[in-house]
């Protein structure tokens, strides 16, 4: 007998609950959702990217779409940004973003993107509308173009590899129990 997959976990569910007022789920607030994937090469470094519309490095990832998991929407969004497809991995950090500007708080995945030996650096296609370019970097390396949240996400991230555990934070600052 086959395990029961996620469509059969939604249904087993059964129907959302009845609201007792009409209009309460539309009031509820809203956060988005992104995915990320921490890749590396054989020397450790992580592969960044030059996004096209702003000047601040990426990692491969992005914000999910509709009925869209974290873990769904980095393997797409690698896919689509550097042409692989890559073997996604664990979850390493879950952070937490405050509201910034026009941009509603988020919850961002940095998932193990794993390590690309040079044929698979190779075979990096980046995507000529969204990636400028790429490169693999140090933290240290990337410097200024990193803004200071997605470098001390990054360093969370490079330490849950280490410790083997998912760290969560907020606004990259691991945050431990108690």
């Amino acid at each position: 007998m086959a395990e029961p997959g996620f469509e059969d976990d939604v249904y087993a569910e059964g129907a959302p609950e009845r609201e007792f007022h009409a209009g309460i789920a539309a009031r509820l607030p809203r956060k988005s959702v992104s995915g990320g994937a921490l890749v590396r090469d054989e020397a450790g470094l992580i592969l960044f990217l030059e996004p096209t519309y702003k000047p601040a490095l990426e990692i491969p990832g992005g914000v999910a779409e509709a009925d869209e998991s974290p873990l769904q929407a980095c393997r797409r969004e690698v896919r689509e940004e550097i042409g692989l497809d890559l073997p996604i991995g664990r979850a390493l950090v879950i952070d937490w973003i405050p509201v910034r500007g026009p941009w509603p708080d988020q919850l961002a995945f940095v998932f193990d993107g794993g390590v690309l030996d040079a044929a698979a650096i190779a075979r990096i296609t980046p995507d000529p509308v969204e990636v400028g370019g790429f490169a693999f970097r140090s933290l240290a390396g990337a410097g200024e173009r990193l803004r200071p949240s997605m470098a001390r996400r990054l360093a969370a991230a490079r330490l849950a590899l280490e410790i083997g555990e998912t760290l969560y934070a907020e606004f990259g600052r691991p945050v431990r129990g108690g």
